[in-house]
């Protein structure tokens, strides 16, 4: 029996907009040689930090301080949040299925993210207007795969789990959400999600 949708849940980063770390390198190196490659390494050996970052355990005041240190200084707080938060690119094509899709779904941004990417990186893109809610990791305190975060989705939509679908570059975080009883699909390019989507008469 084919399922019915109420509601599409998309992931941001890498789904709708690309990002590379990498950026943080070149753009630190620039201001002082060899810092962004000091300040990735930090990032990499204390990743457990940034996760309790997109959980909301630490502060934007506290990870600004950490990674000022991490910079050994050399870099300005206006500086750090310039770059830091701007890893950005675009999958358009993605993109402008939002407002199509908005016509008949209920549209979701489901996010490990933080407070400084949203308020100096992408809350400014205009696309976001496209969704009726915008659940986020450091807002919602848990971080996906955990069930607490597509458990906010549900408290939102007041729909039942097997109407929701989601979409989600990486594979562990869309099983969890299949194990809630969503559907779910792993981007990995936009041929394949249109695919996708015209199977299960989406699009």
């Amino acid at each position: 029996m084919r399922r019915t949708y109420t509601t599409i849940v998309f992931d941001l980063g890498n789904v709708l907009i690309p990002f590379s770390h990498n950026l943080w390198i070149e753009n630190f190196n620039k201001i002082s040689e060899g810092i962004g490659d000091k300040f990735y390494q930090k990032f990499k050996d204390n990743y457990n930090i940034h996760r309790d970052y997109e959980s909301g355990k630490i502060s934007d005041e506290e990870i600004i301080e950490i990674g000022l240190e991490w910079l050994e200084h050399k870099v300005s707080r206006e500086q750090f949040l310039e770059i830091y938060a701007n890893i950005f690119t675009f999958n358009q094509n993605v993109i402008d299925l939002l407002p199509i899709l908005k016509r008949k779904y209920k549209l979701i941004l489901l996010s490990n993210t933080s407070g400084i990417h949203q308020k100096y990186g992408w809350e400014k893109y205009s696309f976001i207007k496209n969704f009726d809610k915008l659940i986020l990791s450091h807002e919602v305190g848990a971080v996906k795969p955990e069930e607490k975060i597509y458990k906010a989705v549900e408290e939102f939509t007041l729909e039942k789990s097997e109407t929701h679908i989601f979409i989600d570059d990486i594979l562990d975080y869309v099983n969890a959400a299949k194990t809630l009883g969503w559907d779910g699909i792993q981007f990995v390019g936009y041929e394949n999600l249109e695919n996708e989507f015209k199977l299960r008469n989406i699009l």
